[in-house]
């Protein structure tokens, strides 16, 4: 991409409690392929040194990145939400502080923005990773629709990359105890009713970090809330009542042991990553 057709790129991302993982997460920003970036992260009251960490980047790279800091734990929309409030760029890509970025992500996802303004959200296909090594690849290349909601999460959430127009024509995230831990649902739901549009290239760019410890924040109370949103999305996107069934999955699923429900999506992403014939 030449550089006078790069738009700038807002980075967001809100951290607690990562200081062992950050700078790799920080690392894999400044490795990027794209220059005209900026990286906000939002500390979210964090207890360990992950605001001295965060602190230190933004103090060594003045230019390219901006940090917040919550005075109490407000959990990530609201930290994601401050992060939107200070951001400059036309387009804004999310990630998480223990996950990476293949050097590529931010310029393949703007270029696929820049050369398709029909498209609102475009997101990559991931690697998948824990402390064993490569687990598999996540997510289906192409374009995605809102029946998929019935069922599925679309977008990878830390993998997206969206017109900054759009985010603000949402009104960012919404901050509720309905959407903690699940945030991705309700902007999906909220993205699909404003009749925009999301495409999943597919190169696998993101390298996603999900582990055992993982499953285990998945409580029963945050699959409730789940099926609190999913009511109000299918309400939303006007389903047909006959798919309201739908809405009970977070609970039943809940009530499968962690360790099958690791070993399911370990089998499903190993065969995503057969199917695609590399090796990461």
């Amino acid at each position: 991409m030449e550089m006078e057709k790069q738009v700038k790129v807002s980075i967001i991302m809100g951290i607690y409690n990562c200081e062992a993982t950050l700078p790799k997460a920080i690392d894999s920003v400044l490795e990027q392929t794209y220059s005209n970036w900026e990286l906000i992260m939002c500390d979210d009251a964090s207890k360990d040194g992950t605001y001295e960490v965060a602190r230190e980047y933004a103090e060594r790279y003045p230019e390219k990145m901006k940090l917040l800091r919550n005075e109490e734990n407000k959990k990530l929309s609201y930290s994601l939400n401050r992060c939107l409030e200070v951001a400059t760029g036309e387009y804004v890509a999310r990630m998480d502080a223990d996950d990476l970025n293949l050097p590529q992500r931010i310029e393949k996802e703007a270029e696929f923005l820049n050369e398709h303004p029909e498209y609102n959200l475009v997101s990559c296909r991931a690697i998948v990773f824990d402390e064993n090594g490569t687990r598999g690849v996540r997510d289906t290349a192409g374009e995605h629709f809102k029946e998929e909601m019935i069922k599925s999460l679309p977008f990878l959430h830390p993998t997206i990359m969206v017109r900054k127009a759009a985010f603000d024509q949402l009104n960012g995230y919404t901050v509720s105890k309905r959407t903690e831990r699940g945030q991705d649902v309700d902007l999906y739901f909220r993205f699909f009713a404003e009749g925009y549009r999301g495409y999943t290239i597919e190169d696998a760019l993101y390298q996603y970090h999900e582990s055992m410890k993982d499953f285990k924040k998945r409580s029963f109370k945050v699959a409730i809330n789940t099926c609190k949103t999913s009511i109000y999305g299918h309400k939303l996107l006007h389903f047909p009542l006959r798919y309201r069934i739908y809405v009970l999955r977070p609970l039943l699923s809940a009530m499968i042991p962690n360790r099958l429900k690791f070993l399911r999506r370990n089998y499903l992403e190993s065969r995503q990553l057969k199917k695609s014939g590399k090796s990461y």
